[in-house]
């Protein structure tokens, strides 16, 4: 996003959060494009054949930042790091829910053109294990969960990173790699 459109998300914040109606739809309407986008990028990530579409679940995080209106919006970055955070929850309030029918005995077969269930691929990741590892290592180091959540789940640089966090963007490429690892071998066993 260029350093002008992202003057214009900081300025809508600020006047979102003064109370203005018109800011507030006016910022859904310029961000809702890399939302959906940071959605996307969540969902391809978990199993195939996902009940949840982007779409539902930027509106669902949205209905969850509305709220958030007394937040300091520093910067988009910032905004963006919440947002991710907000469709965190969603997922893994919507995978808790799928479980929980799971063991009630009702199931939900996902199906594809052919018929046939889409197996699990490689990069797909199981986002209750995932949202486990992310709170133990927030246990740990507060600072390196934010630094997964902004940088795997809402796609920030190391530079916005640097800048919401007010570090280095050498800091935070140190913690980024070492947070990786330490969710690798969590997640792994």
């Amino acid at each position: 996003m260029s350093t002008g459109a992202s003057d214009d998300v900081t300025a809508l914040l600020a006047r979102w959060r003064g109370g203005s109606a018109e800011a507030g739809d006016a910022l859904m309407a310029k961000v809702q494009g890399e939302l959906r986008r940071i959605a996307a990028s969540y969902l391809r990530r978990e199993r195939g054949g996902h009940t949840l579409q982007p779409t539902a679940v930027v509106n669902e995080a949205y209905m969850r930042l509305v709220p958030q209106r007394s937040v300091q919006w520093e910067n988009r970055a910032h905004f963006y790091g919440i947002a991710a955070r907000m469709m965190r929850r969603v997922l893994v309030d919507h995978a808790r829910k799928r479980r929980a029918a799971k063991r009630d005995g009702v199931t939900e077969s996902p199906v594809t053109i052919s018929g046939v269930a889409a197996p699990a691929g490689p990069d797909e990741v199981d986002v209750l294990m995932l949202h486990d590892a992310l709170s133990a290592l927030a246990q740990l180091d507060p600072r390196q969960s934010e630094i997964v959540e902004m940088r795997y789940f809402a796609g920030l640089t190391i530079e916005e990173i640097a800048e919401v966090l007010h570090i280095s963007p050498a800091t935070v490429k140190r913690e980024w790699t070492t947070a990786k690892l330490w969710l690798r071998r969590r997640m792994t066993g």
